[in-house]
Parts: C-alpha cells; sequence; structure tokens
C-alpha cells in the first residue's frame, strides 16, 4: 500500500481536502480501477494549521438530512470547529468529495489525520 503525506500548514480547506480524496480514490495511479479499492493511504498533517477565513467560517453551513420530514440538520463551521475539531472538519469535506458508492467507506478508512 502506498502512503502519501500531505502538510496542511497554511493551505485552504479544499485544496488539501480535493487533493487528498484524488488520492485516496487512486486517480493518480497508472492502473486506476473505478470499481475497485485503491491500494492508497493519505496522511494529512498540521490539519489544525488550515487556513480559513472569518467569513467563511461564520457563514458556511454544513447539512445533513436524515431522509424524514424536518430531519434537515445544519451546523456553521465555527460550530464544528469547537465541537470536533478541525479533524473531523476536514475528514467530512473529503468524504463529501468521494463517490456515494460501496466503496466509500472503504475508501474514507485509509485516510489519517493528525493536528
Amino acid at each position: 500500500m502506498q502512503t502519501y503525506t500531505i502538510d496542511a500548514q497554511g493551505k485552504k480547506l479544499g485544496r488539501v481536502a480535493s487533493e487528498a480524496a484524488r488520492l485516496l480514490r487512486g486517480k493518480g495511479s497508472v492502473n486506476f480501477t473505478p470499481n475497485e479499492l485503491p491500494s492508497a493511504a493519505v496522511l494529512i498533517l498540521n490539519a489544525s494549521g488550515l487556513s480559513f477565513s472569518e467569513k467563511k467560517i461564520a457563514q458556511t453551513q454544513l447539512t445533513r438530512y436524515s431522509g424524514y420530514p424536518g430531519g434537515l440538520k445544519r451546523r456553521s463551521v465555527r460550530d464544528t470547529i469547537t465541537r470536533r475539531g478541525v479533524p473531523e472538519l476536514l475528514r467530512q469535506t473529503i468524504l463529501g468529495m468521494l463517490p456515494r458508492n460501496r466503496l466509500r467507506s472503504r475508501i474514507i478508512k485509509h485516510l489519517t489525520v493528525r493536528e
């Protein structure tokens, strides 16, 4: 299994997340197959050093929908950072960039985020 390391110090959330999602999916390898689990792991270091603008932290809303009437939940980025931390925010962002198929839960297990 090939391990990639990304240093997140001073970088934007979306840039780091999109790079990690691409590597986790195996898109960078020569023998990419969309229906097979790639043999790539991603380690993200210095997650607490990500660069956020104050406007983005205040205005951006993360949404979840349970599928039931009235089941739409919204939480701000600031709330997520204070309750769960930056690594969880980064993990949720990467999870949203992966395809919604049977491999998604197995692919995200190859992600490690460290503060």
